[in-house]
């Protein structure tokens, strides 16, 4: 019997990171690049929407007034799917039904004034403006004796559930450290306990020395494709060294930090040639007076497109039943992107 191919051969991935499988299938996709060739995306937004609820000086919808921000602009959210004032309690049925009160805040980051910008279309500096509010936000609300975890993430295209095409992201932070980043905590205190090492710095390590899923560096910050990446061009994003959240990096680590992120999203948008759909955030240290030397910082970015920009990956029947499946591989991912140039398609093809 053969020996088991990663790039041919079916096989499960293990996320260190959750604990978790995911099926991969290789021989399903022997030529994935012979579907769907659409047209470059070349429609553009105006700078400024008067109708557009985060636009500079613009009303929004419950009658607040923004102001005339030239930079980046942060506001607890008009509708938060978390309140600071829920009251307290737990309600319990037949010993199998439990709910419970959950509190928190929701504020909203708008990246620029200009209504036309995604972040791969903002200059470096103008980013590393973001990552200053990524920290602020961080820093206050993680500070607050009521909060336990805050979430920083964006949802980019309307695929995505982004209800309002002004570039912004959102800030979710709340009493109970919510299930994905419980997980991240309980196996890096796993590893760390075990090894004195951070698990994702020597998962670094181990990605450096193989230099096959690697999509782009910088001296301070690492692009890959995750080894176990459920998502077809899913990458993770990884500081060299090891800090436990955005507050905790240097001057020159927030500048390098927003270049990938640029470097990153311009690949993304050339890959298919349109504005690219993603969920991203960050996953750092809880919030909980606890110490977590065991965390390492990392920002995730989760796109759905597949083949083409209307061709997308849901998941669906197997990976809603059992668990997440793909077709392509990691590394052909990561080579994708690696070879995808980094300026962005509109400037090269205007």
């Amino acid at each position: 019997m053969s020996a088991l191919d990663l790039a041919q051969h079916p096989h499960r991935r293990f996320n260190p990171l959750t604990g978790e499988w995911l099926l991969v299938s290789p021989h399903r996709s022997q030529r994935p690049w012979q579907g769907q060739q659409e047209a470059p995306d070349r429609s553009q937004r105006p700078a400024y929407d008067p109708t557009c609820y985060l636009c500079a000086g613009n009303t929004r919808a419950n009658g607040a007034v923004n102001p005339a921000y030239t930079g980046t602009f942060a506001f607890d959210n008009d509708f938060a799917a978390l309140t600071p004032d829920a009251p307290a309690g737990t309600v319990e049925m037949g010993g199998l039904l439990r709910a419970e009160a959950e509190s928190g805040v929701g504020r909203v980051i708008c990246f620029s004034p200009r209504h036309d910008l995604t972040l791969p279309e903002m200059s470096t500096p103008d980013i590393r403006r973001v990552v200053d509010v990524w920290a602020e936000e961080f820093a206050s609300l993680g500070a607050r004796p009521d909060i336990n975890y805050v979430q920083i993430f964006e949802n980019k295209g309307a695929v995505m559930g982004c209800s309002n095409p002004h570039p912004h992201g959102q800030v979710w932070a709340q009493r109970t450290v919510p299930g994905d980043p419980a997980k991240e905590t309980v196996q890096q205190q796993a590893y760390f306990q075990q090894h004195g090492r951070s698990l994702l710095a020597d998962y670094l390590e181990l990605e450096l020395n193989e230099q096959v899923r690697i999509v782009l560096e910088n001296e301070h910050f690492v692009v890959l494709v995750p080894f176990w990446a459920a998502w077809p061009f899913e990458t993770l994003v990884l500081p060299r060294r090891v800090v436990q959240d955005v507050t905790q990096l240097t001057d020159a680590e927030r500048d390098r930090f927003a270049d990938v992120i640029r470097r990153l999203t311009i690949r993304y948008d050339n890959l298919f040639q349109t504005s690219f759909p993603y969920s991203a955030g960050l996953h750092q240290r809880p919030t909980d007076g606890q110490q977590h030397p065991e965390w390492h910082l990392h920002m995730h970015f989760f796109p759905p497109l597949l083949r083409s920009a209307t061709v997308r990956k849901f998941m669906v029947g197997y990976e809603l039943l059992a668990n997440p499946q793909r077709d392509i591989t990691p590394e052909y991912a990561a080579q994708r992107l690696r070879e995808l140039p980094e300026v962005h398609y509109k400037q090269t093809t205007a």
